[in-house]
């Protein structure tokens, strides 16, 4: 079992749902990067439940950094951070507790732990543990929007209402817009209809799912690897370890099998001195390695398991069919606050791809050139 990911900026995940404790340790971070607490604040917010879109449990999730930090910037060293659970409800799962919930992980816990794990809220299999990786994600999303590299993701589709898409004249505003926006959509319209589908979920005792589109402006062509160690490779790895992805497609992704060559390949031109290409479909990544383009690519969100309905499952202790109906606290969606959870991953795999090739210390650069007092 492997809790940490990266190769030069390392990120080890602790703690259980309904444990006292969730947190991070952020590595290999230089000394001299610049740490913005409103903006780490902003990013908590837009993964924090509100409203009855999501789940009644409500956490202050306020990471406490208990390392690695002085005066606004990194020493260095490991960063520790701790956030602390309080609104925690372990007598919700008492009752359940022999009983596999369906489209969560329960039994396959079972079968590799051996009823040794803590299955209260999912334990560390709880979309719970996204609250630290949006806090270190957060630092390093900082860091690059400091060298200009912006990333932002919206709601493309939640089960079957579709946002407007991406513009690529305008990329950089919509992502602004997006990072203050509470919840992701470009469209104001469309983000009020996917609102109200969420609440008829909730009053249906079901759930819904979607696509999220995130897009990435700012990176230099000539980033990543081929083969095994590609941006598409590494970026995928990070977004499947975020609880509830079941996909990810990069580009045009699956509508590659629609088109002909003609129609597939993006042409190359000169325009300001530079190399462009007059469309997207590969999604800024060609042989693994960024092309200068955008770097464009869509995640699917499976609807969330808990659901107040009766489901067919099995009774771990006594091997018998069972029914289950899962009451509690629960998200009718978390589409929306994974999106946060999607941007801040999507910063560490790019943060690390960028240490790798420009060396660490290019991180901190951006404090320095802007003169910052320390």
């Amino acid at each position: 079992m492997s809790n940490t990911a990266g190769r030069i900026i390392t990120l080890t995940l602790f703690g259980e749902s309904h444990g006292p404790a969730i947190g991070a340790v952020l590595d290999g971070l230089p000394a001299g990067v610049r740490i913005d607490e409103e903006f780490i604040r902003a990013r908590m917010n837009q993964r924090r439940a509100a409203g009855t879109i999501s789940t009644a449990r409500h956490e202050a999730d306020n990471p406490e950094f208990l390392s690695g930090i002085r005066n606004g910037f990194t020493e260095g060293t490991p960063i520790a951070i701790l956030i602390r659970n309080a609104d925690v409800h372990r007598g919700d799962y008492d009752e359940m507790q022999q009983l596999a919930r369906p489209g969560h992980a329960d039994y396959a816990a079972q079968m590799k732990y051996h009823g040794f794990q803590d299955s209260s809220g999912g334990g560390h299999f709880s979309g719970r543990l996204t609250a630290p990786m949006v806090a270190a994600g957060a630092i390093l999303e900082k860091a690059l929007l400091d060298r200009g590299i912006r990333i932002g993701s919206h709601i493309a589709d939640l089960h079957g209402i579709q946002d407007d898409p991406f513009c690529r004249e305008h990329l950089d505003e919509q992502i602004d817009a997006l990072s203050a926006a509470a919840f992701p959509a470009i469209s104001s319209e469309a983000g009020e209809r996917m609102k109200a589908e969420i609440e008829a979920a909730r009053l249906q005792l079901d759930s819904v799912g979607g696509i999220l589109e995130t897009a990435v402006t700012g990176l230099a062509a000539g980033i990543g690897s081929p083969e095994f160690d590609s941006v598409e490779s590494r970026l995928s790895a990070i977004l499947f370890s975020i609880p509830a992805v079941k996909g990810v497609e990069f580009g045009s992704g699956f509508a590659f099998a629609h088109m002909h060559g003609s129609e597939a390949n993006d042409p190359l031109r000169m325009e300001r001195g530079r190399v462009i290409m007059t469309s997207n479909h590969n999604g800024g990544i060609n042989g693994g390695i960024t092309n200068g383009m955008p770097v464009m690519f869509r995640t699917v969100i499976k609807p969330t398991p808990s659901i107040a309905r009766p489901q067919e499952t099995v009774n771990l202790k006594t091997m018998e069919n069972a029914v289950i109906e899962i009451h509690g606290r629960h998200d009718p969606a978390v589409i929306h606050r994974a999106r946060a959870a999607v941007d801040a991953m999507t910063a560490f795999v790019l943060a690390d791809l960028l240490a790798e090739t420009y060396g660490p210390q290019w991180l901190a650069e951006a404090a320095d050139e802007a003169g910052t007092d320390r």
